[in-house]
């Protein structure tokens, strides 16, 4: 398992270089995150939940890392983000079925024309 206390100082650190290669686009990003945490309907935990679900089907650790530290700090218990995990295991189960369509589609059509 991770050492998510070094892990987040190794990203802090390599996102200072990438910052100083490229910074129209950070700044960019940083909008668009801000943007994205301006919200009137949902609350600074509810949108936790919301990326940390994103995060796991995404498979973006330094995003489990963000938003699990953000989640704690908006009063997220462990319990309630083991139940929003399990909304984004059942989508990644839901994905596989759909897509497994598709490929039973592709079988149907393959070699056809």
């Amino acid at each position: 398992m991770e050492d998510w206390d070094s892990y987040s100082a190794a990203l802090r650190e390599r996102g200072k270089e990438f910052s100083q290669l490229h910074p129209e686009l950070i700044k960019g990003f940083g909008a668009l995150s801000r943007g994205a945490a301006t919200t009137q309907h949902l609350d600074a935990k509810t949108r936790e939940f919301i990326a940390l679900a994103v995060a796991v089907t995404t498979r973006c650790e330094g995003c489990i890392d963000a938003h699990v530290r953000k989640a704690k700090a908006a009063g997220a218990t462990k319990a309630e983000i083991a139940e929003a995990l399990g909304v984004a295991v059942a989508l990644n189960a839901g994905a596989a079925l759909t897509y497994s369509f598709h490929a039973l589609d592709a079988m149907d059509g393959a070699g056809q024309g």
